[in-house]
């Protein structure tokens, strides 16, 4: 097993044409945090993308929790994904479903037995702090506790990697704040996380390495 959760080596991608990343490299260690930054349009959405092999490269190779992505079949993608937990801004949580079965979904889907989903439920929201909500709704919840549900179901599969698209991007401060002292946690059990923010603050209060894109290339930045 690589010690390396992604690498990407002269990765281009391009639109009808046009580019939008240019032989980007790139390499993410197994339990290392990553913010990416960026201007609307600069491509953090297709570097994204190309991780969860929902875009491919126009040249290059990318290589996600072990899977060649190059060779991958499109059978193979799902299982792709399990090694992946993803975490959205605008939540994207089942409103007619409890927080319970919004966490159990994500197992039901791969086929877990019922003793086994209803255990590992408990246990992520557990971990995010959420265990005596487990019956409330999604109407009934605090922005903050959703975004909550969200990473407890992107936990639900043991992912080898977190990609978190604009977690905090939805909140007030306080509850931001709780969101990253959170992902910090469960980076500090041994998870990668890659984390896209336009969050310069949540940056500098919780400093880690920082990859910024910019006319189609990547590169390490020091936010001061």
């Amino acid at each position: 097993m690589s010690n390396e959760v992604i690498q990407m080596t002269d990765v281009s991608v391009a639109y009808n044409g046009t580019p939008v990343l240019d032989s980007i490299n790139f390499s993410l260690d197994v339990g290392e945090f990553c913010y990416v930054i960026g201007r609307t349009g600069a491509g953090k959405s297709s570097f994204l993308k190309l991780i969860y092999k929902d875009v491919n490269p126009t040249k290059g190779l990318v290589k996600v929790a072990d899977f060649d992505l190059s060779n991958l079949a499109d059978k193979k993608i799902p299982y792709l994904r399990r090694r992946l937990g993803v975490v959205f801004q605008d939540f994207q949580l089942l409103p007619d479903r409890n927080v319970f079965d919004n966490v159990a979904f994500a197992l039901r889907v791969t086929g877990q037995k019922k003793r086994f989903i209803k255990q590992r439920v408990i246990e992520v929201l557990g971990l995010v702090g959420l265990s005596h909500k487990r019956k409330a709704m999604p109407d009934d919840l605090s922005g903050g506790e959703k975004q909550r549900v969200v990473i407890a179901r992107a936990l639900a599969n043991e992912p080898r990697l977190l990609l978190a698209d604009e977690p905090t991007g939805n909140l007030d401060p306080e509850a931001s704040a709780s969101i990253m002292e959170l992902l910090h946690q469960i980076n500090n059990r041994g998870m990668s996380v890659l984390m896209v923010t336009h969050d310069y603050e949540v940056i500098r209060k919780f400093p880690n390495r920082t990859v910024q894109i910019e006319n189609g290339s990547l590169q390490d930045i020091k936010v001061l």
